[in-house]
């Protein structure tokens, strides 16, 4: 039985926040764990609600969504944060993912993007808007030649980091490449060790700014 998903937001505008309280606790899939306008007693409140996904805005009073996503990871590196944000520049969507946000989503999502998008994240996808991803693409269609693999990567662990980078769950890769949930771990601990990182986003991240895959 897939255990719930406890949901916590962050957002400083009172009608959204509201909005989005209602539609985690009517989902029917969901659980809210609380909403908050600003990040000020961020840890606190995880340690009180143990949300498994947080849905962060980026500009807020006091600490930024990005500066929150970094301490939440720190302590909490078991929950997962989504950006759900109006900023689309290459900036600020890579110092999201460098804190260790997992998914990056625009306010202009409808509601059962945004149910799809928490649900997902909290079965180890990697969602994103659409203009995000392009924006991600963006570097794999650049026309200069990628890095020389220095990190001897195998053939295997290029596509598997590949499907990361395309958010792909766990299973999602396993299916697709045809090997076990245990194998697919096995090549991802071996991508973070070669890589020298410790978690998705870092793996992601590192694999877009130097041209990966």
């Amino acid at each position: 039985m897939q255990l719930e998903i406890q949901v916590a937001i962050y957002e400083d505008n009172n009608a959204l926040r509201e909005s989005l309280s209602h539609l985690i606790r009517v989902s029917g899939l969901l659980s809210f764990a609380g909403a908050w306008p600003d990040c000020s007693h961020i840890l606190e409140q995880c340690a009180e609600h143990h949300p498994n996904v947080i849905l962060m805005d980026i500009d807020m009073p006091g600490i930024s969504g990005i500066d929150a996503t970094r301490l939440v990871k720190d302590r909490y590196p078991e929950i997962n944060v989504m950006m759900l944000t109006v900023f689309e520049d290459r900036d600020k969507i890579f110092d999201a993912l460098r804190a260790g946000a997992t998914g990056y989503l625009l306010k202009k999502s409808t509601a059962i993007q945004i149910i799809e998008a928490i649900t997902e994240l909290a079965n180890g996808g990697s969602p994103m808007s659409g203009e995000i991803a392009r924006k991600v693409l963006e570097f794999f269609t650049h026309p200069e030649s990628g890095k020389p693999n220095a990190y001897t990567l195998s053939e295997r662990e290029l596509e598997i980091l590949r499907r990361l980078v395309e958010g792909d769950s766990y299973k999602m890769i396993g299916d697709h490449c045809c090997i076990s949930m245990g194998t697919v771990r096995c090549h991802i601990n071996s991508i973070y060790r070669k890589l020298a990182v410790n978690s998705k986003s870092e793996a992601v991240i590192k694999a877009i700014k130097e041209r990966l895959i």
